[in-house]
């Protein structure tokens, strides 16, 4: 079925995947070559641009980028590297010892790599429907059949979920981690491995590049005298674009990229088999007590007062009964965690009177910093890799200008904010997503209340939530949080957010009773209001503040007094847009 390629490429250029021509690992450039290093920058390529994950190599030694006296977590070796290959393609059509295949529980071709089971023939699905399934995180083998590779080993990534973020770091690391076992087992060298996360499980794609990776170099430095070439295979610009940025991190080339990854790699890049560090659960066995042997005894010996105490305390006897973890003053991951499950229950507790009044569950601990970015990274990576386009649709957080100080502005419609057919998950996603932009730097938040008071609105649980998600850069950049058309029960509300959520961020909330009082704040030009608001401002300040629209120059006419006039007697309302600026 497959013919070899009859012109090999030149060494550092991609092979082409012509059909069913078999690629051979000749063809495909290692990750040390340095003409590779060159055919992998795409500088100026404009889809490549990703502005929130920044190429890593890009800063200089002296700058940000230099090593500041740090060990290197992934120092250079090149024995690691020589047995790196990055190729754009199928997998199936390189001849290497075996591929992979990303499959489901069940092993069904449906669900399989797309375009393996109809290279490799029928026989393949017909084996798998043998093997009884297979667990996820784990693999299995079979023959490769009409593919140019010797095997195939089908395994099973797992569904991501925001909360269940490190078991599925960790079961993925576990995939990579047992194909190459299986390789090893089965006396194979050679792997072509494509992304095992697919987007049917909603994995982001570069947080898994990292994990996929950083496993395959820590199998390597235990296991690379039995393993001969391992193919990164990707399918896609996006892939290949994130997996050349990430590549240097973990196998560098040269002591200049290995210095620039150390201040570039995450803070957790696993333990020595890549997966994620988890103190609570590590097992901790403590050293048995030493057996006493009594001495023979000695003649007593005269001792001062003063150095009694010092002879009981170096005796052998007391030593074998000290703990190890209270003499280096480590308290144990179990006690910590029991310890703030406690504080926990204690606050929700004491917030039983904030959940009778219909606050919502204001209770548990404050979050310290690096939970804080650990919560706000997991929602920013999953808001990035999800199609949000309805719940911006419904325009109920959208940009807007600047304000009187040239500071970004972020309008909020809570009219627009239905409850009962809102998705708070993803709307949640959508909000982090428009404010990541804007929380890196001082920016206002205005808040249009008009006609909100008809609809249904989250509780203050749901708003601390979407505060901690936020994180401290929000709160320590808002300046200001201008409220048209408040309430008394919005005020009543915020005076509730001021005193059991945060009484820093809820304190810059400026009341404003009209939009000609905003318009000193934010510039009319620099905002976008929908016609209601215009409306509602118009029935509830009785025209007040009506002024001369800047594009007529004109007052309003005859007709909108009339029917201004006539409305309280006719049983409607004045339907009238009126266009309001600063003087």
């Amino acid at each position: 079925m497959y013919r070899t390629v009859a012109t090999p490429t030149t060494r550092g250029e991609s092979p082409s995947n012509s059909g069913d021509s078999v690629v051979t690992l000749d063809q495909v450039p290692r990750w040390s070559d340095a003409e590779h290093r060159s055919s992998l920058q795409y500088e100026n390529d404009p889809s490549f641009s990703n502005s929130y994950f920044p190429d890593p190599l890009t800063s200089s030694p002296g700058g940000e980028g230099s090593s500041n006296g740090m060990v290197s977590r992934f120092p250079v070796d090149h024995d690691i590297n020589s047995k790196i290959y990055l190729w754009r393609g199928n997998p199936w059509n390189l001849e290497v010892d075996a591929v992979v295949n990303s499959t489901n529980e069940n092993l069904d071709e449906a669900h399989s790599s797309p375009g393996l089971h109809a290279a490799a023939g029928p026989g393949l699905a017909e084996e798998c429907a043998t093997l009884g399934g297979c667990r996820t995180g784990m693999a299995k083998v079979t023959n490769a059949y009409d593919l140019p590779a010797r095997r195939v080993i089908h395994t099973i990534g797992p569904k991501y979920a925001i909360k269940y973020h490190t078991a599925a770091e960790n079961a993925l690391s576990h995939c990579y981690r047992s194909c190459l076992e299986l390789l090893i087992e089965n006396g194979l060298k050679s792997i072509a491995m494509g992304c095992i996360y697919t987007e049917a499980k909603n994995y982001p794609r570069e947080p898994a590049a990292h994990v996929a990776i950083r496993t395959v170099r820590r199998f390597l430095e235990k296991q690379k005298d039995k393993i001969n070439a391992v193919v990164f295979c990707t399918t896609t610009s996006s892939d290949t674009e994130i997996y050349k940025r990430l590549l240097p991190l973990y196998f560098p080339r040269d002591k200049l990229e290995e210095e620039v990854a150390i201040s570039k790699l995450p803070a957790d890049v696993g333990d020595e088999n890549g997966e994620t560090i988890i103190d609570e659960r590590k097992i901790r066995i403590k050293p048995l007590p030493k057996k006493f042997v009594p001495k023979p005894p000695q003649a007593p010996v005269d001792l001062p007062v003063s150095d009694v105490g010092l002879t009981r305390r170096n005796s052998a006897y007391l030593d074998s009964y000290l703990d190890p973890a209270f003499m280096s003053l480590i308290k144990d991951p179990d006690e910590r965690r029991k310890e703030q499950w406690e504080k926990t229950a204690q606050a929700q507790s004491g917030w039983n009177c904030a959940k009778l009044l219909g606050f919502g569950d204001l209770g548990g601990p404050p979050l310290s910093s690096a939970e804080e970015y650990s919560l706000h990274s997991r929602y920013l990576s999953k808001a990035n890799s999800l199609n949000l386009s309805e719940i911006a649709e419904m325009k109920i957080v959208y940009r807007g200008g600047v304000d009187s100080e040239g500071r970004p502005v972020m309008v909020v419609v809570g009219a627009h904010f239905l409850l009962r057919c809102l998705d708070l998950e993803r709307f949640v996603l959508h909000v982090v997503k428009e404010f990541e932009p804007l929380i890196q730097k001082p920016y206002t938040i205005v808040y249009l209340h008009s006609a909100a008071s008809l609809q249904m609105q989250p509780d203050l649980g749901w708003m601390r939530r979407i505060q901690q998600i936020l994180g401290r850069k929000h709160q320590r950049n808002l300046h200001a949080i201008y409220v048209l058309h408040p309430t008394f029960h919005l005020k009543a509300s915020i005076f509730a957010l001021q005193l059991f959520v945060d009484s820093v961020v809820w304190k810059k909330v400026v009341y404003v009773d009209r939009l000609l009082q905003l318009f000193r704040y934010v510039p009319r030009e620099q905002l976008t209001i929908p016609d209601f608001v215009f409306q509602h401002d118009l029935e509830v300040n009785g025209g007040k503040g009506l002024i001369v629209d800047p594009r007529t120059k004109t007052k309003p006419g005859f007709l909108f007094w009339v029917s201004l006039c006539f409305a309280p007697f006719t049983g409607t309302k004045a339907v009238v847009r009126v266009v309001y600026t600063v003087k």
